[in-house]
C-alpha cells in the first residue's frame, strides 16, 4: 500500500527555492542593516520638505529631491525595515540595478527601464537624487533589489545577479522591463 506522489520531487524543489529565496533574503537585510549601522551620523535625516522637491508623476507616483544619495527621501518616514532596506540597496548598488529587470510590470505600466527606476527617478550631475515611491508598495520591486544585495555582498557579478533574476521571475510574474545585459 505505497502512495506514491507523482509531483513530490517538483513539490520539494519548490519548497527548496521558496526557503532558500527567504534565507537569502533575510542575510541581505541582516547584511543592509549592518552597513547602514556603520553610516551612523553621516547620514542625514530627512526633514518635514524630505530634502527638496516634490512631485507626483502622471502614474501618481511620488517624487521627492534629496541632495545625495546618502538622504533618503521623507516617504520612507514610517516605512518598514524591508522597504527601508530596499531604498538603502538601491542607493549603493545603483549601478548594479541600472543591469536588473524589475519583473512587476512597471516597464509597460509607467515605463521604468530596469529595477533602479523604482526607487530611483534620476541621479544629477551634482550630485541631488530624485527619488520615486514607486518601490514603497511593491514587494517584487523590493525582493528584487534586496536579492541584488545579498549577491552583490558575495562577489557576485552583475551578470549573474542578472540571470538569477530572469531566471526566478521568468515564470509567474509580469513582463521584464526592457533592461539592457551588463558585460561580462
Amino acid at each position: 500500500m505505497t502512495d506514491m506522489h507523482h509531483d513530490g520531487g517538483t513539490s520539494r524543489q519548490g519548497r527548496f527555492k521558496t526557503t532558500l529565496f527567504w534565507m537569502l533574503a533575510a542575510f541581505a537585510l541582516l547584511c543592509l542593516l549592518a552597513a547602514c549601522g556603520k553610516q551612523g551620523d553621516s547620514q542625514a535625516s530627512p526633514d518635514a520638505s524630505g530634502g527638496g522637491h516634490s512631485h507626483t508623476t502622471p502614474n501618481g507616483d511620488l517624487q521627492v529631491e534629496t541632495a545625495s544619495l546618502r538622504e533618503m527621501p521623507n516617504f520612507l518616514d514610517g516605512a518598514s525595515d524591508q522597504v527601508k532596506l530596499a531604498y538603502a540597496a538601491a542607493a549603493k548598488l545603483k549601478d548594479t540595478l541600472q543591469y536588473i529587470p524589475c519583473y512587476c510590470g512597471c516597464g509597460e505600466s509607467v515605463g521604468h527601464k530596469d529595477n533602479l527606476d523604482c526607487f530611483i527617478a534620476a541621479v544629477r550631475e551634482d550630485g541631488t537624487v530624485v527619488w520615486d515611491d514607486h518601490g514603497t508598495g511593491c514587494g517584487v520591486c523590493q525582493l528584487i533589489a534586496l536579492q541584488a544585495a545579498q549577491m552583490k555582498s558575495q562577489g557576485i557579478s552583475d551578470l549573474e545577479i542578472r540571470k538569477y533574476v530572469d531566471e526566478t521571475y521568468s515564470v509567474g510574474y509580469a513582463n521584464p522591463t526592457d533592461t539592457p545585459m551588463p558585460q561580462a
